[in-house]
C-alpha cells in the first residue's frame, strides 16, 4: 500500500506488539493463543450518491490486510467500532451498500488487487504471506460535533479474560441484563483527534494520538 498516495499512515500490528494495558489475566479466566499481523490506513472519507438517492454520502473507511503468521489456521471475524466524544457509537458494515465497497476497491486497485468485502475475507484465515486478505470496515458518517474518536479493533487476537461483574445481583439471578460475568477480547484502541470547529471538520484529516491494547 502506498501511504504517501493518500497522506494517511500506515502501520502495522504484530503478534505480541505492545503489552496488555491490564494485568496479566489468571489462567483460570484466559485464554492467550494466537494474534493475526494486521495493516491498515488510518480513516479517509469517501462521498457518493448512491443508487436512487438524490443526493451523496459520505462514509468513513479504514483499508486493512490481515495476515497469518500464527503458526496455525484461524477462525478471522473482525469487529471495527468507532466512539466519538460525543458518545456516539458506530458499527463497521452497518447499512453499508455495496455500491461503497465496489467505489472503495476502484479507487484503491493498484494497491489492493484483491481488494474483497468483509463478507469474503471473513471465516477461516489460513497461514502465510500467499492467503493474506485485503478489505475495508465502512462506517457511516458520525457526528458533526465530535472532536475527537476512537476506532476499537478486536478479532486480532486469541486472548480473551472473563471479568466478574460487580453489579451482579444474586437475588435477580443470572440473566443477558444481570450477567453473572463479562466476556472481555484483546483490543487494538485508536484514538483520533478532529481539528477544527463545526464548520471545517467534515474536510478534516484526522490525527492520531494514541494506540493501546485494551481488555473491551
Amino acid at each position: 500500500m502506498n501511504g504517501r498516495t493518500y497522506g494517511v499512515a500506515l502501520f502495522g500490528l504484530w503478534a505480541g506488539f505492545g503489552p496488555s494495558v491490564t494485568a496479566a489475566p489468571k489462567a483460570d479466566i484466559a485464554t492467550t493463543a494466537w494474534q493475526l499481523d494486521l495493516e491498515f490506513y488510518d480513516p479517509q472519507r469517501i462521498t457518493l450518491r448512491l443508487p436512487g438517492d438524490e443526493h451523496a454520502t459520505t462514509f468513513w473507511y479504514v483499508l486493512y490486510q490481515v495476515t497469518n503468521r500464527t503458526g496455525k489456521d484461524v477462525e478471522f471475524y473482525p469487529s471495527f467500532r468507532i466512539v466519538t466524544d460525543t458518545l456516539q457509537v458506530v458499527e463497521g458494515g452497518t447499512e453499508v451498500s455495496p455500491t461503497v465497497y465496489d467505489a472503495i476497491k476502484a479507487r484503491h486497485y493498484r494497491e489492493f488487487p484483491f481488494f474483497a468485502p468483509p463478507a469474503k475475507v471473513t471465516g477461516l484465515l489460513l497461514q502465510g504471506e500467499e492467503n493474506a486478505r485485503a478489505s475495508a470496515a465502512v462506517f457511516r458518517t458520525f457526528d458533526e460535533a465530535a472532536s475527537s474518536f476512537t476506532l476499537y479493533i478486536s478479532g486480532l487476537s486469541g486472548e480473551s479474560e472473563r471479568v466478574r461483574n460487580p453489579a451482579f445481583d444474586v437475588k435477580r439471578g443470572e440473566s443477558e441484563e444481570n450477567p453473572r460475568a463479562f466476556f472481555m477480547r484483546r483490543t487494538l484502541s485508536v484514538l483520533y483527534d478532529l481539528p477544527g470547529d463545526t464548520q471545517t471538520r467534515s474536510a478534516a484529516t484526522p490525527v492520531r494520538r494514541s494506540r493501546e491494547w485494551v481488555m473491551r
